[in-house]
């Protein structure tokens, strides 16, 4: 038997995990935050959440002093994002509300 769990997710982004270990955060105002941190911070809480933010083991991408990021609901756009990146900037590529709107 096959059961589905609700979400009211409108997305899914994916963060690659070896990517942001190799960075070793770089992110957020003192810039030693990880990028899927601060992400999952944006997307909301529990089943309220607008977005799943999942870090993966490794895309498979590697690109040097950046991180792998991909939002499911557009598969062919992967994004290479660098350390020091303004989180604002990088939420609203992946389709996550800004800080304002929290």
């Amino acid at each position: 038997m096959i059961r589905t769990a609700k979400r009211r997710w409108e997305s899914v982004v994916l963060v690659c995990g070896k990517c942001s270990k190799k960075v070793g955060g770089g992110f957020g105002e003192g810039g030693d935050e990880r990028l899927a941190k601060l992400l999952k911070k944006r997307a909301g809480k529990g089943k309220h959440a607008v977005a799943g933010v999942i870090e993966t083991k490794c895309l498979k991408l590697c690109p040097k002093r950046a991180v792998c990021v991909v939002n499911g609901a557009r598969p062919g756009e992967w994004l290479v994002v660098e350390p020091g990146t303004p989180v604002d900037e990088i939420a609203a590529r992946v389709g996550l509300p800004s800080k304002a709107a929290l």
